[in-house]
């Protein structure tokens, strides 16, 4: 009796420190998530200080005038599609998708919207064809400044400076440069 009495407590012990071993890896597997879910939140965030260059041109009669408010059907970003935004700048301008590789290291960027005529190095307002290659001047994610990029598409278009709140939830992004005229709807 005092073999299986021992052996029973043997077991039990075993099998609650399998347990709490289990418990222990879920959270160190959770900690270790948690950097890289912030680091994805910093990368998201394209909130900017609203400065544009002398060289763009306010646009003079925008589908949607500064002050008024649209619907975002694009996701750029997560939490954008479908969230409200307050025009903050609307300009005439030429806006590309690029792919580059960060200055900072890291993955390729695919098919960057929007980087426009004026961010990119040497523009002499002549539109750009699809496979040229630039220097980003613009800063609107980490190491994009100064990479050199491939354009993918061209777009003539009036591009806009939005502020929202993301449908996801979160702080209030101010002054996101760019969406186009095609990636909102009337409120």
């Amino acid at each position: 009796m005092k073999k299986q009495l021992l052996f029973l407590s043997i077991a039990m012990i075993i099998g609650l420190s399998g347990c709490g071993n289990s418990t222990g890896n879920e959270e160190s597997q959770n900690n270790n998530n948690e950097p890289k879910q912030e680091d994805m939140k910093m990368e998201m965030n394209h909130s900017s200080s609203g400065e544009v260059l002398e060289s763009l041109k306010v646009a003079e009669n925008p589908t949607y005038e500064v002050g008024s408010e649209a619907i975002i059907k694009t996701d750029h970003m997560e939490g954008m599609d479908g969230a409200v935004a307050t025009i903050v700048g609307a300009y005439d301008t030429t806006a590309y998708a690029i792919s580059y590789t960060p200055v900072t290291g890291g993955e390729r960027v695919e098919n960057h919207k929007w980087v426009i005529q004026e961010e990119v190095k040497d523009d002499d307002d002549k539109t750009l064809e699809q496979g040229t290659e630039v220097t980003v001047e613009a800063d609107h994610m980490k190491g994009m400044e100064g990479a050199l990029a491939e354009i993918d598409s061209a777009e003539k278009t009036t591009v806009y400076m939005i502020d929202y709140t993301p449908t996801t939830g979160g702080e209030e992004v101010t002054n996101h440069k760019w969406v186009t005229e095609s990636e909102l709807s009337a409120k």
